[in-house]
């Protein structure tokens, strides 16, 4: 897996944060790592954007943005009110591509959901992992309302076939109620994948060194990290009904 696309099931679900666990996990287990933006909204010239945020939490991370629109809109609506060009998928994937043959892992991060549109005829970032033939991580949210979100993804990836890498809760509450302890064993179920990790509501406030030794017990082996999924759900399993 040299490119790993990370999309999530909306916004603000901890995409972000995600892949900058991803990041540094990877980096803790000796792989060079880049972190591709293909379209980032809402953020002025002179601000850091996600990628800017995921190399200060992971480390030495080599970041990459195609593109900025000044407001918090899909990519194709920022681009045509901003009056600039949109990113196209092939422009996302030949980008991927090339930091691909320099580093070990390329994490592309899309924008909202899978299907958000980055350009007028409707190119999404499902559309540039399909060229790259790229395995997508999906980041969901804990709570009530997940598991519809997640299985439409999953079946959306599945139908233009995609391979759904696996799930990640992107902020796992520090007290779940009792739909976040179901969604546990539900969300591997619908999703039709497994739950690779689940990051600690708040862990993108953590100081760099503090995020970074922590990352690793965040995520599953696939992803380099030791969190375990069966000892996390037996854990926070819900009350007997």
């Amino acid at each position: 897996m040299s490119v790993l696309v990370i999309t999530g099931t909306g916004t603000e679900v901890g995409k972000t944060v995600v892949t900058a666990a991803v990041a540094a996990t990877a980096l803790a287990s000796g792989r060079s790592v880049a972190v591709l933006k293909a379209a980032q909204t809402g953020v002025r010239p002179d601000e850091p954007g996600d990628a800017a945020e995921v190399g200060r939490l992971a480390g030495a991370v080599t970041t990459a943005e195609l593109a900025r629109y000044p407001e918090p809109l899909a990519p194709a609506t920022a681009a045509r009110r901003a009056g600039r060009a949109p990113v196209h998928p092939q422009e996302v994937a030949e980008a991927a591509a090339k930091l691909a043959t320099e580093h070990d892992l390329v994490l592309v991060e899309g924008a909202g959901g899978l299907l958000v549109r980055f350009d007028p005829a409707g190119g999404t970032l499902a559309d540039a992992a399909r060229l790259l033939s790229a395995p997508v991580l999906v980041v969901v949210s804990a709570g009530l309302g997940t598991l519809n979100t997640t299985e439409l993804t999953a079946r959306e990836l599945r139908s233009r076939g995609l391979d759904p890498a696996g799930i990640v809760i992107g902020s796992w509450p520090a007290a779940p109620d009792l739909a976040s302890r179901c969604n546990l064993a539900d969300l591997p179920d619908v999703a039709g994948a497994p739950l690779l990790g689940s990051v600690p509501a708040g862990s993108g406030g953590l100081a760099p060194a503090a995020f970074r030794a922590t990352a690793p017990h965040w995520l599953a082996p696939r992803l380099d990290g030791t969190w375990d999924a069966e000892a996390f759900q037996v854990r926070h399993a819900p009350p007997a009904f």
